[in-house]
């Protein structure tokens, strides 16, 4: 089984740039898509961007399209998303998971969420 802690998230302004990292434990991470996902304050948690196994293919929540870039380095075991121009609506807890990557139907493959990574974007 693959475990997964966010990290990278803050409290930044809006127009600047974060990164968040995704760090998985075990030898699986490799072998699956893996996607993030966010939830907002009072909101339902929502899909950001997913990747596949081997980099070939991305997708992302158009709210997001040409701001995020999700990548990964499986010699490293880590997943990555690079979130530039944030603005006030990109305030949320950050998650990432395992994903079926079916678009535009990306979802989890498992109800077990870590922490999550906060990202605060101040105006």
């Amino acid at each position: 089984q693959v475990q997964l802690v966010e990290s990278g998230g803050g409290l930044v302004q809006a127009g600047t740039s974060l990164r968040l990292s995704c760090a998985a434990s075990g030898r699986a991470f490799s072998a699956y898509p893996m996607g993030w996902f966010r939830q907002a304050p009072g909101k339902e948690r929502e899909f950001v961007a997913a990747i596949t196994w081997n980099s070939d293919d991305t997708y992302y929540d158009e709210a997001v399209k040409g701001r995020f870039t999700v990548s990964r380095d499986n010699a490293k075991n880590t997943l990555y998303l690079q979130m530039n121009t944030l603005n006030l609506e990109d305030t949320a807890v950050y998650f990432c998971a395992i994903v079926y990557y079916r678009p535009p139907n990306i979802v989890p493959r498992s109800d077990d969420w870590g922490q999550g990574t906060q990202v605060t974007v101040s105006s």
